[in-house]
């Protein structure tokens, strides 16, 4: 007797971890922000460039990732040639590249726009992916801080495009040179101190998250998520001496709460013999001048020193875009949205390339986090969408009967130039391409997909020369009313038979008449 034959194992489909698959809606919802978003850019004199989504691995700097351990914090592989290759850490290392390989053919000031996927090897969690979405504008070849005024107004007017109100974000502007004023001061300048230096930073960046009592903790041994000993995660600090954590937070402290010319004036004097302190107070006035003069005050543009930025390339000015109004987190606290894009000046990383100086400055937006707030505002709406005018099928054998209405529904829907170019957002238009046994399934269909109108065309419509023109809108308001299947039948939930000649104008009259006519899908 033999044995039974073993089924094969089918395979599990799953989602790689921090990989997300995503929604028409939500292409859609993303596509019209960036749209708005592109629109501000240019009006600044930016233009796209594309960048690719691989890079050699020591092309994205001696930051990101361990010369030593390429896959640390990147997805990296190797070629044929045995190079070591990286998906995009961020959008700004390849820029880096670019600038420097096409140098001879670019104009500078080199003002460009990008956005695209990036990713990073890192644990995911809520909120936390491993790929996303960036969209960044920089300019290479500014010198002076006048360029990373203009950023901090881009993105003020960015905000502002996409109705997100004064009151509801503040750009906050801070200088590295401050910073690394603060770090000398505390007796951490030197390479020796590099991995240090940067484990304050990421401490006072937490500043708005833990507040001080949270950032001490994190200069000195560590800080428990849950507040106490043993209670979630553990994050080592970077174990500073008391009277060095004491210097941070008096620093912090003095500028809480102050207006920019107040905030100014207190780093001057607390660093009136750092010379390279002094120097970055100095930019911070002249962008603080340059915003004011142009008709940005302190609700908009905000010098505010507890802001660091985590990457350690930033040189001068560094900059965030973060919106003031509440949400609840995953724990049911409310909670400030936060940030939901930044950036600053990086004046070393195309140099890496060049063995000469090029300056640059730069900001980045969280794609998908800006959308999240746009959402929680109701501003945006993944479902500000309708779907096809749907053609259905009553009579297999009649498909091309059926395909002429659907194509002479689009050309009328979605019109073409000349040149057969679509002119403007049309309407799109969908032959049913189930099995149309059940008709009932097909309007069923055509109600998830959200249709506006169904075409109906059965034997006898077509030898009469008419056609069902099925208005689904205000079928379902029938719907609604009506509880008796006589009275449902008698009122034929939105129907016309129409001449096949009127087909266009029907239809065009019941998109109208819903305020369809003239957008896009």
């Amino acid at each position: 007797m033999s044995a039974k034959k073993k089924k094969p194992q089918k395979l599990k489909p799953r989602l790689a971890r921090g990989f997300p698959d995503r929604s028409p809606g939500d292409i859609r919802a993303t596509d019209r922000m960036m749209a708005q978003i592109r629109q501000v850019y240019e009006r600044y004199g930016y233009q796209p460039i594309e960048t690719p989504f691989v890079e050699y691995t020591d092309a994205l700097g001696k930051f990101l990732p361990d010369s030593d351990r390429p896959n640390e914090g990147v997805f990296s592989f190797q070629d044929d040639d045995e190079q070591w290759l990286s998906l995009r850490y961020d959008l700004t290392a390849p820029l880096a590249r670019h600038i420097a390989e096409n140098f001879n053919d670019i104009q500078l000031p080199y003002r460009t726009y990008r956005a695209g996927w990036v990713f990073r090897n890192e644990k995911p969690g809520p909120g936390r992916f491993r790929q996303f979405m960036q969209f960044d504008a920089d300019i290479a070849g500014a010198p002076g801080v006048a360029a990373d005024a203009e950023m901090c107004m881009m993105m003020a007017d960015t905000m502002e495009a996409l109705g997100i109100q004064r009151g509801q974000y503040v750009i906050r502007v801070n200088n590295r040179k401050v910073l690394d004023g603060v770090l000398e001061a505390i007796g951490l300048s030197g390479d020796d101190n590099a991995a240090k230096r940067l484990t304050v930073l990421r401490a006072i960046d937490k500043l708005d998250k833990f507040g001080v009592d949270g950032v001490r903790l994190l200069l000195g041994e560590g800080r428990w998520d849950g507040g106490r000993e043993g209670e979630g995660d553990f994050t080592p600090g970077a174990g500073l001496a008391p009277q060095n954590i004491d210097q941070v937070i008096g620093f912090l402290a003095d500028n809480q709460g102050s207006d920019s010319d107040a905030t100014l004036a207190a780093i001057q004097k607390r660093f009136a013999d750092n010379r390279n302190a002094g120097e970055g107070a100095s930019e911070l006035a002249t962008i603080s001048a340059i915003v004011r003069a142009s008709g940005y005050g302190p609700d908009r543009i905000k010098i505010d020193p507890s802001v660091v930025r985590g990457l350690e390339y930033y040189t001068g000015p560094v900059y965030e875009a973060e919106l003031l109004f509440d949400v609840t987190n995953e724990k049911g606290q409310k909670v400030q949205f936060g940030s939901v894009g930044g950036g600053g000046r990086y004046d070393g990383l195309v140099s890496r390339f060049m063995g000469q100086p090029v300056p640059a400055t730069g900001f980045s937006i969280g794609v998908s986090r800006l959308m999240t707030a746009l959402k929680n505002l109701g501003k945006l709406s993944s479902q500000d969408h309708f779907g096809p005018v749907l053609v259905t099928v009553m009579d297999r054998d009649r498909m091309q009967d059926y395909a002429r209405l659907a194509q002479k529904l689009r050309g009328a829907l979605n019109p073409v130039d000349e040149d057969g170019r679509v002119m403007g957002a049309g309407i799109p238009v969908e032959l049913f391409q189930g099995n149309p046994k059940d008709f009932a399934k097909q309007l069923r269909y055509a109600d998830r997909r959200g249709a506006p109108v169904a075409v109906i065309q059965g034997g006898n419509e077509k030898e009469a020369g008419k056609l069902i023109v099925k208005d689904l809108i205000e079928g379902k308001k029938i719907a609604e009313t009506i509880t008796d299947n006589a009275e449902w039948r008698e009122a034929k939930a939105g129907e016309q038979l129409v001449d096949e000649a009127d087909l266009i104008t029907t239809v065009r009259s019941v998109l109208a008449r819903h305020g369809l006519l003239g957008r896009g899908g």
